[in-house]
């Protein structure tokens, strides 16, 4: 465990310079610990490869054991040295989606480390959208695992401040390529059986992949920590969950509305500070005296929604509020995934209107 104080090295998020990414690989390959942005958000990476590496990246988020991360490749070649079967529905997948916001799951091949995968017998794997993160994997030459760079279970990081303030002290360097595009998680398919299934919704639609597979399940779990290993990341009901308590209403736009002012009166009489996650279009409703507001964007741009989805948890978090009531997103496109962080952020505490 790195006990210095973490470095931050900023870097262009298009054109990364060589000798920054060299020094980032190097770390990588002597089995340290870098957080590097992708599309998605930051992750934090180690030696693929590398168990002891491995080790390190759950002792310095406090995941636990029972939580599998990704794997990163910077060429499709690699897939081949981490699985032992490549189907063809996998290839169709790759040439539509990467590299991009979509994880494949895979049977897990011998050289890859069980804890890489809590122990199961598959394997998940993408390659990131990120001129920054392609150059890493590439100059360290070994893929590289990363599951977000955050403190377990904590809303993920889209900006390396983000990283800094959960994990200083804890990590090596942080390659700070300012903030991610698409600000949720990658989508987790898993191809290993016969029956393609949905495991985490992410920056690649249902309606897109099912282009691809029509025959996609969608599978919607909420394990507790306390039940083993899970088939994936992001499956847990608490998950991406700010320090304030999380509430999350859905239903009808103006039932929403009158919802959330009347809970916001309530808990400020009570003598609460409450933060109001919500909409453009909520704004005029819901400027309420005493109460902190974050606005993520409109409901006709859910990509500026997602986008800014983790940031806005983490405002209110620094706002020092003690309830944040939020409300749900469409589910259409990335609204599915909007309303999968939601839903984990609040441990299930949904108030349907």
């Amino acid at each position: 465990m790195n006990t210095l104080p973490t470095r931050v090295l900023k870097i262009d998020p298009t054109s990364p310079d060589p000798a920054v990414i060299h020094e980032a690989a190097a770390l990588i390959r002597a089995g340290q610990l870098v957080a590097f942005p992708t599309e998605t958000v930051y992750g934090l990476g180690a030696n693929a490869l590398d168990a002891l590496a491995v080790d390190r990246i759950y002792q310095a988020k406090g995941r636990p054991a029972t939580d599998p991360v990704i794997v990163h490749v910077q060429a499709a070649q690699q897939v081949a040295e981490l699985t032992t079967h490549i189907p063809d529905v996998a290839r169709a997948l790759i040439d539509a989606f990467w590299p991009g916001p979509l994880t494949l799951v895979l049977s897990r091949g011998p050289r890859v480390p069980p804890n890489v995968s809590a122990g199961l017998p598959t394997v998940a794997i993408r390659m990131p959208a990120h001129p920054v993160a392609l150059a890493l994997i590439t100059a360290a030459g070994v893929p590289v695992a990363a599951p977000s760079a955050n403190l377990f279970a904590h809303p993920s990081p889209t900006t390396a401040q983000h990283v800094l303030h959960d994990l200083d002290g804890k990590i090596a360097l942080i390659l700070d390529a300012g903030p991610t595009q698409v600000g949720v998680e990658s989508t987790i398919l898993d191809i290993s059986a016969n029956h393609p299934r949905l495991l985490r919704p992410g920056g690649v639609s249902l309606d897109t992949l099912r282009r691809i597979v029509p025959e996609v399940e969608v599978v919607t779990r909420y394990v507790r920590a306390d039940e083993g290993a899970v088939p994936a990341p992001g499956m847990l009901l608490k998950h991406y969950s700010p320090r304030a308590e999380l509430r999350l209403f859905d239903g009808p736009d103006e039932a929403v509305r009158v919802a959330l002012s009347q809970a916001a009166a309530e808990l400020t009489r009570q003598g609460f500070h409450v933060g109001l996650l919500v909409a453009d279009e909520d704004r005029a409703a819901l400027s309420l005296p005493g109460v902190s507001l974050v606005s993520l964007g409109s409901l006709g741009d859910l990509s500026q929604v997602a986008q800014r989805l983790f940031a806005g948890l983490r405002d209110l978090d620094a706002r020092g509020v003690d309830v944040i009531l939020a409300r749900a997103y469409p589910p259409a496109g990335i609204g599915m995934a909007i309303q999968d962080r939601l839903i984990r952020a609040a441990q299930g505490r949904v108030t349907y209107v």
